[in-house]
C-alpha cells in the first residue's frame, strides 16, 4: 500500500513539474511578443507605413503557392513551415528590421518567434495578408 502511495505521490509531482515548465516557455514567448523594442504587430495602415523605410526586409512567411497567388511587392518567400526555415533567416542580415506576414497571423507570429530569437527587430502585420489593403503583384 506504501508503495502504491509514494507512486501517486511520484506522478503527481512529475505532472506538476511538467506543467510548470511548459508554462515558463509560453510565459517567456508572451514577454518576448510583447517586447515593443524587439517585436511589434502593426495595424494595415501601419504595416503599410513602415515599408517606405528602404533598411526593412520583408518576408511573406506563406507556402510559395500561396505567394504566387498574391504578395506585397518587394517581398521575399520564406516559408515559415518549411524544414529550412532557420537556415534561410541565418541568412539575413539581423542588423536589419524585418517585416513579416502570413494569411492570417497565425504563421507570421511563428516566424517572429524564431526572428527575435536570432536578434531581429520584427514587425508583424496584424492579421495577415487577410487585412492588407495596399498593392499586391503576383
Amino acid at each position: 500500500m506504501k508503495s502504491i502511495m509514494l507512486c501517486a505521490l511520484l506522478c503527481l509531482i512529475l505532472t506538476s513539474s511538467r506543467a510548470q515548465d511548459n508554462e515558463t516557455v509560453q510565459e517567456k514567448n508572451v514577454k518576448v511578443g510583447q517586447d515593443k523594442d524587439t517585436w511589434q504587430k502593426l495595424s494595415t495602415a501601419e504595416f503599410g507605413k513602415l515599408l517606405s523605410d528602404t533598411t526593412i526586409l520583408l518576408i511573406d512567411v506563406r507556402t510559395p503557392d500561396e505567394y504566387k497567388s498574391g504578395h506585397i511587392p518587394g517581398a521575399k518567400n520564406i516559408d515559415v513551415k518549411n524544414w529550412n526555415f532557420d537556415q534561410e533567416i541565418g541568412k539575413l542580415d539581423s542588423c536589419r528590421p524585418v517585416a513579416v506576414y502570413c494569411r492570417s497571423g497565425m504563421r507570421s507570429t511563428m516566424a517572429a518567434v524564431k526572428l527575435t530569437q536570432k536578434g531581429f527587430k520584427v514587425f508583424e502585420l496584424e492579421k495577415g495578408i487577410n487585412s492588407w489593403t495596399g498593392e499586391k503583384e503576383k
